[in-house]
């Protein structure tokens, strides 16, 4: 596959700008004609529901795919006439052009297998690259479904899928590669940096992490606030590297009552049987964890916690779903639901009586990926935005954001960026 791949970026087969579209509009065209078969996929690995499926990992291939090909001339124009240069080089005619840097090594997580594999692969293939695509293989039928059918739609001499776990990738990161993209967490990612390194690989690294939302309680609307923060929660049983991952509520008096009381009833809105009763691909489904592993690890965060829950967290082992947990920790901040990112459907609410206890409890931890927030008052949310540091800020929603920058570990991504 390596040599294949290389030895067609070096035949400049992918470089013309009408190949690079002809490939983006057939990679639409297989999601969509694909998407009733990749919404069973994912339903099959992590029991997600299909308009979850259709919302979340399929249309948006089909959308950016387009977007890439439509907009492709564009952004390959020459850059001319915008340099700042000394006096003596003002006559130079200086251009930027823009050329595809090689062959990408592509890795992509169980969690979003269709669209963290399909986003990057949009980049590589209007940047005029080579690509070869590592699928997760905790996402099986996914991977198996990919793999079987993309080189029916997009060039099998460019494009390649690579299978299997743990032996298969270590091999694969013991080539060169012109441009590694992985996307997961920090331990892992140490392990791919340390490889490309040894290369002097450029790296992208999509990251996970700890997302706090701070609440300003005084000025919000706490029932369509916890409407907002449990439908990110509950997207993919908390599955997702932007999910909301701790709340601080900023208050006092009866905040916590009243917080609580709106998410036990935005809860019963949305699972009025309880959300194990909601199993399935249709409208209003709910996910479950990946496997048995992963719904331990979450299972005996649960039962370490030493908070109190308030809100729902039946469990059922044979079907691996966890209910939506929220649960009421000591503001002190020593609880094990504090301490690594959840990746799960559990909810630690932190009563805080300040914003600059907000602040500080959250600038004593990693850089958040995602800082959400909620309020009504500029002076609000300037404080938090001012004196705290995340990839980005998300005011009065979660999840949905435009990502162009993120930090964690002092790594920097742009998964999603125009760049690609």
């Amino acid at each position: 596959i390596y040599l294949s791949l290389n030895a067609t970026f070096q035949s400049s087969v992918t470089k013309p700008i009408a190949y690079r579209k002809r490939q983006l509009y057939n990679l639409a065209r297989f999601a969509q004609e694909n998407a009733e078969a990749l919404a069973q996929c994912l339903f099959e690995d992590l029991g997600k529901p299909r308009q979850e499926a259709l919302c979340t990992e399929i249309n948006p291939v089909v959308q950016r795919a387009l977007h890439a090909a439509q907009n492709l001339d564009k952004w390959m124009d020459h850059e001319t006439g915008r340099f700042e240069v000394q006096p003596f080089q003002k006559n130079w005619k200086v251009q930027v052009e823009k050329c595809p840097k090689g062959v990408s090594l592509i890795i992509v997580p169980w969690n979003y297998p269709v669209i963290l594999a399909f986003l990057p692969l949009i980049g590589a293939i209007a940047a005029g690259c080579c690509s070869a695509i590592k699928l997760s293989e905790m996402a099986p039928a996914v991977a198996s479904f990919i793999a079987e059918n993309l080189t029916k739609h997009l060039d099998a001499n460019a494009y390649r899928v690579i299978l299997g776990g743990v032996p298969e990738i270590t091999k694969v990161l013991e080539l060169k590669w012109d441009h590694i993209l992985y996307t997961g967490n920090s331990k892992t990612a140490r392990i791919i940096a340390a490889a490309a390194a040894r290369h002097l690989t450029p790296l992208t690294l999509e990251l996970g992490g700890k997302s706090p939302v701070i609440i300003d309680a005084s000025s919000t609307d706490l029932e369509v606030v916890a409407r907002r923060v449990l439908w990110g929660k509950v997207m993919n049983a908390g599955q997702i590297c932007v999910s909301p991952d701790y709340v601080l509520l900023v208050g006092g008096g009866d905040v916590e009552a009243k917080f609580v009381t709106a998410m036990k009833k935005v809860y019963a809105e949305f699972y009025p049987q309880g959300a194990l009763a909601y199993e399935g691909m249709g409208d209003g489904g709910y996910g479950r964890i990946v496997n048995k592993t992963h719904f331990e690890r979450i299972r005996g965060m649960m039962e370490a916690s030493q908070g109190r829950v308030v809100v729902r967290g039946k469990v059922d082992e044979e079907r691996l779903m966890i209910e939506p947990c929220v649960i009421v920790v000591d503001q002190a901040g020593k609880d094990v639901l504090l301490e690594e990112e959840i990746f799960g459907p559990i909810l630690p609410v932190v009563i805080v009586g300040s914003v600059d206890a907000a602040i500080k409890f959250v600038n004593e931890r990693p850089h958040a990926l995602t800082l959400y927030l909620f309020t009504e008052t500029d002076r609000f949310r300037k404080t938090v935005i001012d004196h705290t540091m995340s990839g980005q800020v998300v005011v009065n929603d979660t999840v949905f954001h435009l990502t162009c920058g993120c930090f964690f570990d002092n790594l920097c991504s742009f998964l999603r960026s125009v760049s690609g």
